[in-house]
């Protein structure tokens, strides 16, 4: 694969990447490559990861690691999966970098959660659904910030 856009991409601000289809496991010319850029690299840890594959994740990633909250697709749920706490506590023993989750963060509940225990949560399907039911209304943009104060709450005190 051919990694030589890293360079432009850092001189444009860029701070690091998330590519969701890389497997680390053949990860370690990416890697370099942007690592020869000062670019982060970010990897995903999922309920399915073998203890190797955190160790790898944990090893390869510099910004922060992506933890799949759930097997299965993207969207929003009622309630956090089981397999997320477990998840947490396996690649908190294997690296002192910040941890994100997602998949299923869609409700203030889901991030009170999770807050004490990860640096960040990636919510996506819940903002698109936002924006979907109130695409032509003027007071989109108050709506969407009003959503995201409400998820920021869960983190308390970091907020």
């Amino acid at each position: 694969m051919d990694w030589t856009g890293w360079g432009d991409a850092a001189a444009a601000g860029i701070d690091g990447c998330l590519l969701t289809d890389a497997s680390v496991e053949e990860a370690e010319s990416y890697v370099a490559a942007m690592h020869r850029h000062g670019l982060d690299t970010v990897f995903l840890a999922a309920p399915t990861s073998t203890a190797r594959r955190i160790e790898l994740v944990a090893r390869y990633s510099t910004g922060f690691v992506y933890l799949v909250s759930r097997t299965g697709v993207t969207g929003e749920r009622e309630s956090l999966s089981a397999s997320v706490a477990p998840l947490i506590q396996a690649v908190r023993a294997a690296t002192d970098l910040p941890l994100a989750v997602g998949f299923g963060i869609s409700k203030p509940e889901h991030v009170a959660e999770l807050g004490s225990q990860v640096e960040a949560v990636v919510v996506g399907s819940a903002f698109v659904r936002l924006i979907e039911q109130n695409a032509e209304n003027a007071a989109l943009e108050i709506q969407l910030e009003s959503f995201t104060r409400e998820l920021k709450r869960g983190f308390g005190a970091r907020a």
